[in-house]
C-alpha cells in the first residue's frame, strides 16, 4: 500500500525525510551566519539540494512502476506461451525413430537447456522493476558519496596544531584566519554535515529493499563515521588547549 506524504511524516519509527530536510536547512543557516559566503556554506546548500531530490526519489521508489510491471508480466506470459507451444510440438512429434534412446536423450537435453533459458528470461523480467529502482538509488547515493568526500576536503587542512605553532608555516601552507573557537565550530559543522549525509543514505533502504543498495549505504555510513572520528580528534585537541589567543588563518 502506497503511503501519502502526510503518513510518511507521521511515522513513529525510522527516519522521517521531512525532519532530515529541516535539520539540514537549519544547519545551512547556521553555517552561513557563522561563515557568510564560505565554501562550506555552499556545500551545505548542495547537501540540501541532494536531500530535496532524494525526497522526491524516495516517493517514486516506494510506488509501483506500473509500465515496467505490465511489460514484465507481458514478457513472462509470452515466454510461458512459447514454452507451452514447444512442449506441445515435442509431445505431438510422431516420427517412428523418435523413441530411440539417442533421440530421447537429445530431446531431454534440449528441453533442459530451453527450460534454463526460459527460466533466466522469466527471472530477468520479474526483477526488471527492482533493478531499475536499484539503478536510481545507486545514482543518488553516488552524489551523496561525492559530497562526503567534498566535506572531507574542506576539513583536511584545518589542522589545530597550526594554532599553537603559527611560526612553523611555510610559503605553501594554507592561509587561514580562524580563531580557536571558529576553527572548532567549522570542524563541528563538517561533522554534522557528514552525519546528515549518513542519514540521507540510510533513508534509501527504507524505500528500497535491495542488498546492493544496502551495501552502498553501509559504505557511505562507514566512510562518514570514519571521517567524523578524525574531525572529532581535532576538536578534542582544540578543547584540550583551552585558549583563544592564537589565530589560525582561512575561509
Amino acid at each position: 500500500m502506497v503511503r501519502s506524504r502526510d503518513s510518511r511524516e507521521a511515522l513513529t519509527y525510522g527516519l522521517q525525510p521531512i525532519r532530515v530536510l529541516e535539520t539540514i536547512a537549519v544547519l545551512e543557516a547556521r553555517i552561513e551566519e557563522r561563515f557568510p559566503g564560505s565554501s562550506l556554506s555552499r556545500v551545505s546548500h548542495e547537501l540540501y539540494n541532494v536531500a530535496s531530490d532524494s525526497d522526491r526519489i524516495w516517493q517514486r521508489l516506494e510506488r509501483p512502476y506500473w509500465p515496467l510491471r505490465v511489460l514484465a508480466l507481458a514478457g513472462i506470459a509470452f515466454v510461458i506461451t512459447i514454452a507451452i507451444v514447444i512442449v506441445v510440438i515435442i509431445m505431438s512429434f510422431k516420427d517412428p525413430g523418435f523413441n530411440g534412446l539417442n533421440e530421447s536423450l537429445q530431446t531431454i537435453e534440449s528441453g533442459i537447456n530451453d527450460a534454463v533459458l526460459l527460466s533466466l528470461a522469466i527471472y530477468f523480467l520479474a526483477t526488471l522493476e527492482g533493478r531499475f529502482k536499484r539503478h536510481v538509488a545507486l545514482d543518488n547515493l553516488h552524489r551523496l558519496r561525492s559530497i562526503v568526500h567534498i566535506v572531507d576536503m574542506h576539513q583536511l587542512t584545518k589542522d589545530p596544531e597550526r594554532l599553537f605553532t603559527p611560526d612553523s608555516a611555510t610559503p605553501s601552507s594554507p592561509r587561514r584566519n580562524f580563531t580557536r573557537f571558529e576553527l572548532a565550530r567549522y570542524l563541528d559543522y563538517c561533522s554534522e554535515l557528514l552525519s546528515l549525509s549518513s542519514k540521507i543514505a540510510a533513508l534509501h533502504v527504507q524505500y528500497v529493499n535491495d542488498p546492493v543498495v544496502l551495501n552502498a549505504v553501509n559504505d557511505i555510513e562507514t566512510l562518514a563515521a570514519s571521517l567524523s572520528n578524525g574531525i572529532w580528534q581535532k576538536i578534542m585537541i582544540l578543547d584540550a588547549a583551552g585558549t583563544d589567543t592564537h589565530r589560525d588563518t582561512e575561509h
